[in-house]
């Protein structure tokens, strides 16, 4: 099909055109997801906004209470960043399994986030870090949680002149570590089957004092193990206490049987790599403090 590109060289340009242009338009950033959709005749928009001019959508920008990561962020710039590779690590793991060289070069966070897929790999790092999204529109700009912003497979809460602009999440505090892990029949360049991205911050008695649990491709969306999370807070993080978590978090999956994988066999993912996810949590907050 034919559809016309813009090329807008402000956000203030590009939400105007997504206001007078829609409900025809799509917002176009590495269109990794977008243009296969197209392809695939998912879609089919009249007019594709391309973002890539906007310079100010592009970036991470860290200073000491706050990470922002612009909205045009590739997965490349984040698995690159020197910054993600302490308590930040998950993002880092996340990232370098999004597809190949090419993908990474080019996908955006942005693009990960808004396309709402249920087994996107960053979006499970993100819950886990309690990100929340910074959208503009044409005469507003809110900031909700990223747990907020998603509805179901494809579908979120923004409206049709919204742009993302950045994603926010505190920086996390001392004896503090993540992990990402991901269930899939390649480590790269394939779909998740399962994914499970872990925060864990420990006292200094050695107990949890924050322990978060998001799961990926488990569900309608990506979703946090909260009785799993509520669970660990204040225990010594035993081996029988770490399986008892991860069998909370099965229980509150709800996944589907695919051509990838059984439902029952993503529960059985789940409530192994949970565990799995934490001890390495744990791994990296001992060798930080050795």
């Amino acid at each position: 099909m034919a559809f016309e590109v813009h090329q807008p060289d402000s956000v203030v340009e590009a939400v105007r055109l997504a206001a007078t242009l829609a409900p025809n338009a799509r917002f176009l950033a590495g269109g990794t997801d977008l243009i296969i959709q197209i392809n695939r005749k998912r879609c089919a928009p009249y007019h594709l906004i391309a973002l890539d001019r906007i310079r100010a959508l592009c970036g991470i920008d860290i200073d000491e209470q706050e990470i922002r990561l612009g909205a045009l962020t590739t997965h490349k710039m984040i698995e690159r960043h020197p910054d993600f590779a302490g308590p930040l690590a998950a993002l880092a793991e996340a990232a370098r399994v999004i597809g190949g060289h090419q993908v990474r070069n080019v996908g955006t966070i942005g693009g990960n986030v808004v396309n709402a897929s249920p087994a996107a790999d960053l979006v499970p790092v993100l819950l886990a870090l309690d990100a929340e999204l910074v959208l503009t529109g044409s005469n507003h700009t809110r900031q909700l949680p990223l747990a907020a912003f998603l509805r179901g497979p494809g579908a979120t809460v923004r409206r049709e002149d919204e742009l993302l602009l950045r994603v926010v999440f505190s920086r996390p505090t001392a004896h503090a570590a993540t992990a990402f892990l991901k269930a899939g029949r390649r480590r790269a360049m394939e779909i998740s089957v399962v994914s499970v991205a872990a925060l864990l911050v420990l006292g200094a008695d050695g107990r949890c004092r924050t322990a978060r649990i998001a799961l990926g491709a488990v569900g309608p969306t990506a979703l946090r193990a909260v009785a799993a999370e509520q669970m660990l807070q204040d225990q010594p993080l035993t081996g029988p206490v770490l399986r008892e978590a991860g069998r909370l978090a099965a229980a509150a999956c709800t996944p589907i049987t695919d051509v990838r994988a059984s439902a029952e066999y993503r529960r059985m993912l789940v409530q192994a790599l949970v565990p799995r996810a934490i001890q390495r949590c744990l791994d990296r907050i001992g060798a930080t403090s050795a």
